[in-house]
């Protein structure tokens, strides 16, 4: 069924039937009969459910039922012993509720049950225990068209919906009130529809029209009206808690939750199919992934809370990042199941759900489900042919990591030997090669260790001080310099692998200052000034400039792109040397406080032009080494890594080259890493836990629907729709 079907249904009965009017006859009075409890059938839902919850839920319930009894389930109390359907003298709970021996009868507090309740139980166990399911999980069927008894109403109904309200109001000694107006129906259609009021031109033309089609056709004017989407789409996004921030504490915006929004405004508009329109919104990635459209779909799994607190800003290990993930799985799944199931499944997540028929082990079956799936901004493609590049050349680099890892010297080729030669002329006049400090002295004045790594690296040890500032004295073999490059760098040993020290593995760089040593014994020193520093990330309000402002309380920062490398580069009138050998002196005040020092960090010059300076960042430190070696005397490790840079680089190059991809805050598990929330690689591991704590983890859990959906012909199968990662 479409979308649009089910909305002029109910407005249909809306606009015509506004109120109901009681209709009294004689008989209103006599009593209704009923047929004999003794003669009657027994009837779960009137006469067993509400038994066993008035005297045995209590204590064969629940998650911990006693001796493993829970009559709240079929299977389980057949399990148990306690009922053989059709077989009286073999169900244990017969023979309990009616035992004389006090230590034996059920229940085993209060009055015993009744002889009548005794009697129900007892026929309805003999006549096989008959347990439906529950009504809102039954096969669908296409009932019979009542019709009613009255040729009043018979000729009042004009569809089988109104046959069945027919029925029901002559049921109650009711009958419909006359038809509203025109122009009350009109204005009904209109704001129900399109949350607008009908202009003066359309009043005119549909009071007018005296057509039979006339009303017909006015719906369908206004269901193709641009309003239609735009109305309905909001109701769509209050039933999904669609917000544009993420709640809790920090409420940040989400400057691209906006594309999910208009998606369903022209899914409504366009009549999209319901069963495309659930499809697309669960795992739109998956099934059709070339189509923006279903990509910017899955923006419904994440329409609900994040909690940016307990997601990003503590460490990835800590076990309330854990729980942080279980409770936003768990808004997913209950978005998921209320919006489409009507099913408040999140009752299970601490407990077997004592209203519905939901297993704890199903409710974290459907968490399975989302295993790989977080929510972030993730980039797509307007065009599909853009989309299938882009893959490709993704491919390519996986492939050529792969060889790289596996067989690295087998990257190097003859003819790819000629193609870098020829690229290194090209690139040799524009090139940046840095060349790192040889270090002669380098001091922590906070109290750390600095040692010196094989990468010409300075990695911070021990006690991590509040405040640091490193002094680091060294030479460069230039005859001058024009800017000095400070390499901030991850390292294992680091929190959430730096490159600071503090836990989010952020710095704090209050002050650059450079000098030229001119007279080593005498002390002599030239202060470099720094002309406009600039760097690969500024974390906002921390911009690189406030390394060189003369000001303590301000600093470059790298917030939130901690656990990855970056650089900043100071320009400075260059610094001469006659003797091909600058000696140099580095202050880096790290000042701000709260332990955001630097953790790991190189040092390095260089005197090319510095018109080129913005390139610097496309041959990294390593590669510019090898650069910079005579190519006879490179080794088949260099050349190795060499290889490997340039065939990434070129891919890189047109991956660069391909149109702008647009953002939508989505459902996946591709997206740039913030800080320390990461893409999942693989699914991760789902448990039951036991009254929902993480403290208290039990079986993995399976990815799967829930059971009570399973007899539905062309149900959706939610495991063969998982999100990406899933």
């Amino acid at each position: 069924m479409k979308i649009r079907a089910i909305i002029v249904a109910c407005l249909t009965l809306c606009g015509a039937w506004p109120t109901l009017t009681p209709v009294v006859s004689p008989a209103d009075d006599a009593p209704a009969s009923s047929p004999p409890a003794a003669v009657a059938a027994v009837d779960f839902e009137r006469d067993i459910r509400p038994l066993f919850s008035a005297r045995c839920l209590k204590c064969h319930g629940g998650d911990e039922p006693e001796a493993g009894l829970n009559l709240a389930s079929r299977q389980s109390a057949i399990d148990a012993g306690a009922i053989t359907p059709g077989r009286i003298d073999e169900s244990s709970l017969l023979e309990r509720i009616t035992s004389d021996d006090e230590s034996v009868r059920m229940p085993p507090e209060g009055e015993p049950l009744t002889a009548q309740q005794i009697e129900l139980l007892t026929r309805w166990v003999e006549a096989g225990a008959d347990w439906p399911t529950h009504w809102a999980y039954r096969v669908l069927q296409t009932p019979t068209v009542p019709e009613p008894t009255s040729a009043e109403l018979r000729e009042w109904c004009q569809t089988p919906i109104d046959a069945f309200i027919a029925k029901g109001l002559e049921a109650a000694s009711l009958a419909p009130s006359p038809p509203a107006d025109r122009l009350t129906l009109l204005r009904r259609a209109s704001f129900d529809l399109r949350g607008l009021p009908p202009t003066r031109d359309e009043v005119d033309a549909f009071l007018s029209d005296t057509s039979p089609d006339a009303w017909a056709n006015c719906i369908d004017r206004m269901l193709a009206s641009p309003q239609y989407g735009e109305r309905w789409a909001r109701h769509w996004m209050d039933l999904v808690h669609f917000a544009e921030t993420h709640g809790h504490d920090q409420d940040r915006p989400r400057e691209n939750a906006w594309p999910y929004r208009d998606y369903l405004i022209e899914s409504f508009n366009s009549d999209k199919p319901y069963q495309q329109f659930v499809a697309e919104q669960v795992a739109g990635d998956v099934i059709d992934p070339l189509n923006p459209s279903a990509i910017v779909a899955t923006g419904f799994l994440a329409s609900g809370p994040w909690d940016e607190s307990s997601l990003r800003d503590i460490r990835d290990d800590s076990i309330d990042r854990e729980i942080g993930r279980y409770l936003d799985r768990d808004d997913i799944v209950t978005t998921v199941m209320s919006t489409f199931a009507s099913t408040s499944v999140h009752c299970a997540r601490c407990h077997d759900h004592k209203f519905d028929p939901i297993a704890q082990t199903e409710y974290y079956g459907l968490q399975a489900v989302f295993a790989g799936t977080d929510k972030a901004n993730r980039a797509y493609d307007i065009d599909p042919q853009v989309t299938l590049r882009r893959a490709e050349l993704v491919d390519q680099q996986a492939r050529l990591a792969q060889l790289h890892a596996e067989n690295p010297t087998s990257l190097w080729t003859t003819e790819l030997a000629t193609e870098i030669a020829a690229w290194e002329e090209r690139v040799a006049a524009e090139a940046v090669l840095w060349q790192p400090m040889q270090y002669d002295t380098f001091v922590s004045q906070g109290g750390a260790g600095l040692k010196e790594l094989d990468d010409a690296s300075l990695l911070a040890e021990g006690s991590r001080p509040e405040k640091e500032v490193y002094v680091v004295e060294g030479r460069v073999p230039f005859e001058r310099i024009t800017a000095i490059r400070l390499d901030v760098l991850t390292d294992p040993a680091l929190p959430m692998e730096g490159p600071g020290r503090a836990d989010n593995g952020n710095l704090h760089l209050s002050e650059f200052r450079a000098y030229q040593i001119v007279d080593d014994e005498a002390g002599v020193l030239r202060e470099l000034s720094i002309e406009t520093p600039q760097a690969d990330f500024n974390q906002e309000g921390w911009a690189i400039t406030a390394a060189v402002d003369g000001n303590p309380n301000t600093a470059w920062g790298i917030d939130p792109e901690e656990s990855k490398p970056h650089f900043a580069i100071f320009p400075t009138p260059a610094a001469a040397n006659g003797s091909g050998e600058i000696a140099l002196k580095v202050e880096l005040q790290q000042i701000h406080g709260a332990g955001h020092v630097i953790g790991k960090f190189r040092l390095s010059a260089t005197d090319a032009d510095p018109a080129l300076f913005s390139e610097s960042a496309q041959i990294p430190f390593e590669v510019s080494q090898i650069i910079a070696t005579e190519e006879a005397t490179r080794t088949p490790e260099q050349l190795a890594e060499l290889a490997y840079w340039y065939l990434n680089h070129e891919i890189d190059t047109e991956l660069a080259a391909l149109p702008l991809q647009q953002m939508v805050y989505a459902g996946t598990s591709r997206f740039e890493a913030d800080g320390s929330f990461n893409p999942s690689e693989t699914p991760r591991t789902i448990h039951v836990l036991h009254r929902g704590l993480i403290t208290e983890p039990m079986d993995e859990a399976r990815p799967g629907a829930l059971s009570c959906l399973e007899e539905f012909p062309g149900a959706l199968a939610v495991e063969d729709l998982t999100n990406e990662g899933a």
